[in-house]
């Protein structure tokens, strides 16, 4: 029987992620990226079987060549796996207000997802760019093409959540409201910790907190998504890489009235030059902040303002849960592997009952223990995000049950 393969697209605003996979047996084959799209150092990183390759690309690469290069390179050096593709995952960040779960791409879905790039201009437009170049090298599998939602995961926020306090005509009208992101990573963060605490889904009561270059927090009641950080786009809630998250309304009208910036301007400034390297006026990295820590003022406030940030928010959602907390949970590139982090935040919550094992946070990673918190403690886990495996398991499910 020829082993069915699922190719699994992740298109950022300047970066793509690819996966080829079993989502059965759970078994990757190929993966790889391609980072600094649109910069002089665009650069191409493939795994075949363990067997890294990695490419330097001509400047300023953009999506669509970025994309032909990895599948016309797939099908020349693994045409093994390459054949055995029988559907295509997308990783789709905004589906307005109309779509609430993966579905099969057509003409009506594409619609929506670039009616909805309104609310994530970096990112739906390049995820069209990744449909649109599928269907070219793959148009046997044009019927076969998913889409897997990051706002999906947030359509059960009550209205209390979800609406803004602004006239209520431009929900109605526009349909201004929260939206939430990183639902992909939540929904597979939920199937993995149904597992370790051996809970049903509808029994489970956690915070989630995805924390990267792009971070969010949600709160998860009864399995449910009942609020998030993130709101109308990915700008709103916790400190980021470059986002501002959180921020008196008020500054856009001093920097766009008294400073004279225009608005074009401002939204750079929130969106590429704010967040942790606003603070610090030199990286966004964490790794940097965290290794400059204790001898740099600004790499110690950038950090000291994100673990502010996030423990307030922690605090705040805590009071949603109606006194059934399970757990708190760390995912995402700095929740995974920053300890540091994990301890700072940890140690402002003490009074929820939280109180984190140092030996098992600082090994957690190389002991593959998901628990990092001490016997008395509320549970306190460190989960991997496997986005990819969750979008190759939704494109499988709707692909066989035609």
């Amino acid at each position: 029987m020829l082993e069915k393969l699922i190719l699994v697209l992740n298109c950022g605003s300047s970066s793509v992620k690819f996966a080829i996979l079993n989502p059965l047996t759970k078994k990757k084959y190929v993966f790889g990226n391609v980072e600094c799209l649109f910069l002089k150092d665009t650069r191409v990183n493939i795994t075949i079987n363990s067997k890294i390759y990695q490419k330097k690309l001509p400047n300023y690469t953009d999506h669509f060549h970025a994309l032909s290069f990895v599948f016309r390179f797939l099908k020349k050096n693994c045409f093994k796996y390459y054949e055995k593709i029988y559907g295509i995952g997308h990783r789709i960040v905004h589906g307005g207000d109309q779509i609430n779960c993966s579905i099969k791409i057509n003409k009506n879905v594409l619609e929506i997802i670039r009616n909805s790039s309104i609310f994530a201009p970096l990112h739906n437009p390049a995820n069209l760019i990744g449909i649109d170049i599928s269907y070219k090298f793959f148009p046997y599998l044009k019927n076969k093409n998913v889409a897997v939602f990051d706002t999906s995961f947030h359509t059960s926020l009550p209205k209390r959540s979800y609406l803004y306090a602004i006239p209520y005509e431009f929900y109605k009208k526009y349909k201004i409201r929260r939206y939430g992101a990183h639902g992909i990573s939540y929904s597979y963060i939920m199937l993995k910790i149904e597992k370790i605490l051996k809970k049903s889904r509808k029994e489970l009561n956690i915070i989630c907190c995805h924390l990267g270059n792009g971070s969010s927090i949600t709160a998860i009641k009864n399995g449910n998504s009942i609020d998030t950080s993130m709101g109308l786009t990915p700008l709103e809630g916790l400190v980021m890489g470059t986002r501002s998250g959180d921020l008196d309304p008020a500054i856009i009208f001093f920097m766009y009235n008294k400073l004279g910036l225009k608005i074009k301007k401002i939204e750079n400034i929130l969106t590429k030059k704010s967040g942790l390297l606003g603070i610090n006026n030199k990286n966004s990295d964490c790794r940097y902040l965290e290794k400059n820590y204790y001898n740099s003022q600004k790499a110690k406030l950038s950090i000291d303002i994100f673990c502010h940030r996030l423990a307030k928010y922690i605090s705040g959602y805590s009071s949603l849960m109606n006194g059934k907390l399970d757990a708190i949970v760390f995912t995402g590139g700095i929740g995974e592997n920053s300890f540091f982090i994990r301890k700072k935040v940890i140690s402002k919550l003490s009074l929820l009952g939280f109180h984190i094992d140092e030996h098992l946070n600082y090994t957690v990673k190389e002991n593959k223990n998901y628990f990092i918190n001490k016997k008395n403690s509320r549970f306190i886990l460190v989960i991997p995000t496997k986005e990819e495996l969750f979008i190759a398991l939704e494109t499988q499910k709707l692909i066989d049950n035609k």
